[in-house]
């Protein structure tokens, strides 16, 4: 059985009302939309995280002139 926190939650009022706007439009209550907002931006976060991380090791790699799988299984067995 899942657990749930309550929170509440103070917007301003132009904020409230784009918020239940979009509920209505999705066909959602509001807490579900939150959700689905929350969980979206985590998504984001991990996915710019991710690509920073890929980032850094292509470079890495490409200064050793590691461009393809090959060239990495080379890489790794050197003696």
């Amino acid at each position: 059985m899942a657990t749930a926190a309550k929170r509440q939650l103070a917007l301003p009022a132009a904020l409230s009302k784009e918020l239940d706007q979009l509920a209505r439009r999705e066909g959602k209550s509001t807490v579900a939309v939150l959700q689905d907002l929350v969980s979206e931006n985590k998504h984001n976060r991990l996915e710019q995280e991710f690509r920073a991380i890929q980032g850094y090791w292509s470079k890495k790699a490409k200064a050793k002139g590691i461009l393809t799988a090959r060239d990495l299984q080379r890489y790794l067995t050197k003696p």
